[in-house]
This record gives structure tokens, sequence and C-alpha cells, in this order.
């Protein structure tokens, strides 16, 4: 049996009616030959059965429980068959040719092992997609409450901010919404690192890749619609939880046991002191539910030690 051009694993969790516009979106390519897998991270809105009912020509996996990405992924890649592999969320919608587009690009360059598109806000403007490895002072302010006090120079090389939107470019990473690989890439490294359930796990699969000689490369030339968040902003406290232990593990994968204990020490602190500022602005009336919700997802954040 001949194998497709590309292979489009979409994992989802619980956002059908995304999904469907997604699976819909894929229609635009018809000079590659593709095949589409959807993996289900046992949703409970019927998304299953609107792939089965409303796509059946897709390869539906329905999975008994909440996979994560990398497991979901992995499971995805190991039934795919295509040259080329697309790791694409639901969330997403195809803007004209770019499946085309990236995988004519990686064809004409065989050095590069990891494609990012060029992803787009609901109101198209251009969101943030490529990345620097970060450093130990990066993660002491990225993605915390002292996001808005870092010095400026700390951010903006971790964003790229150097680099311009619309340029091709070699980055360290792309983030995981849409990402183009070759197979020899997985065949070489293997799939996503299961010891990330959510989050940072494209960043230590694009490390993977260029530790092994493969160029990691943002192509503004495919554009692709991300309606970001829509699956992990359904539970709030998980996605603290997840977010901060797997910047933790990644930085004790990578940096070692000290330096994650010092990132990990850090970040249960600054939650404890949310915590107490939430407590306190909801003890003088202010917008008391709301303060309820953050004291409650601090909360299971300090319970989990993040470990």
């Amino acid at each position: 049996m001949t194998s497709p051009d590309l292979s489009i694993i979409i994992l989802n969790w619980n956002v059908r009616d995304l999904l469907r516009a997604s699976l819909r979106s894929l229609a635009h390519s018809p000079a590659l030959s593709v095949e589409t897998i959807v993996v289900d991270s046992a949703s409970t809105d019927g998304s299953a059965e609107m792939v089965a009912r409303e796509f059946p020509g897709a390869h539906l996996i329905a999975a008994a429980e909440n996979l994560g990405y990398s497991r979901g992924n992995n499971l995805g890649l190991a039934a795919s068959r295509g040259r080329h592999l697309l790791i694409l969320n639901p969330d997403t919608a195809i803007v004209g040719d770019a499946l085309d587009a990236m995988v004519n690009y990686a064809e004409a360059h065989p050095d590069v092992g990891i494609l990012g598109p060029q992803l787009l806000n609901a109101d198209g403007s251009v969101q943030s997609s490529r990345r620097r490895f970060p450093t130990l002072v990066t993660a002491f302010f990225e993605s915390t409450w002292l996001q808005p006090y870092a010095p400026r120079r700390v951010l903006d090389r971790y964003y790229v901010h150097d680099a311009s939107d619309d340029a091709t470019s070699d980055v360290d990473w792309v983030t995981g919404a849409c990402l183009l690989v070759r197979r020899a890439v997985v065949e070489q490294i293997g799939g996503f690192d299961e010891e990330f359930f959510m989050y940072s796990e494209e960043m230590d699969f694009c490390r993977r890749a260029r530790t092994a000689g493969w160029r990691v490369v943002y192509f503004p030339g495919a554009k692709i619609y991300h309606f970001e968040g829509k699956s992990s902003e359904q539970a709030i406290p998980e996605r603290h939880i997840r977010f901060q232990r797997s910047k933790v593990r990644y930085f004790r994968k990578y940096h070692g046991p000290l330096t994650a204990s010092a990132l990990r020490l850090f970040l249960l602190t600054s939650y404890l002191q949310q915590l107490l500022l939430e407590g306190v602005k909801g003890l003088v009336g202010h917008k008391r539910e709301l303060r309820r919700q953050r004291v409650r997802a601090y909360w299971q954040v300090l319970r989990s030690g993040l470990k």
C-alpha cells in the first residue's frame, strides 16, 4: 500500500464543534494524498460519535481515558503511514493551501525536521508561536504573576521578538498547535516524552530533534487559525498544575535536579503569595466569587506540590 504524503493527527478532548470545523478546513489541499487520524481522549460531548457519523473517511481512535497531549499524539503517530506527519490541535482551521505549502517546503529542505506555520488569532492577528529555549531567569518570569515586571530583554529573547513575524527562520522550538514533522525524525528520536502530560512536550521534542541534527523552522508561508486554549480552559486548576509541573520537569531533564528544585520552590511560593492576596481581596468584598475561584485554583496547585 502506497504511503500517503501526509498523516494528519488531531488529538481531541471535548471541543466537538471546533473539531468539526477543523476537519472541514482540511479539504483545501487536493494536491496531497492525506490520511486523517482523530484520537479522542474520552470526550463526553459526543465528539467521537460526530467524527464517526460526519467524517467516515477519518481513522477514529476512541480512547477510554484522557490521555494527555504526549500519549494521545503518540497513539496517532503509531497508527500513521504518511511520509510527513502533522500534529494538529482541534481548535485550528487551515488557511488556503497551508498544508501543501508546508509539505513543499519540507520536501525542498531535507534537513528540516520540524516545521511550524504562522498561527493566527481569531481576528487575524499573528499569534506568538516560536521560541528560544528558556533560561532559569525566563522560567521565573514567563507565565507567572511576575511576567509584567520582567526585564524586556528576557522575554524579547524568549519570544524571538528580534525577528519579523513574516520571515522564515530557524528557531529553537515552535508551539504544538501545529507541527509538521518528518517521519525520519520520529524514527530517530521517538515520539513525545510521555512524562509530559501536557505543556512543554513540544519544547522537549524540538530540543531532542535539534540535538539529533535536525533544523526546526518557523514558516509564515503557511497560515493556520488557532483558537487558543479551548480544551485546557475547561479545567483551570489542572491547567495551572500541568503547566508549571511540566516546566519543572523540563528543567529537571535539561538543567538538573537542583535547578528544578529551586524553580519549584519559587513557583509554589508565588502561588502562596497569590492565594493570600486573592483571599484578602475577597474578604474586603471585591469580586468575591472570582476571588473564591482563584483561591480554590491556587490551593489545588499548592496541594499538588508541582511534583
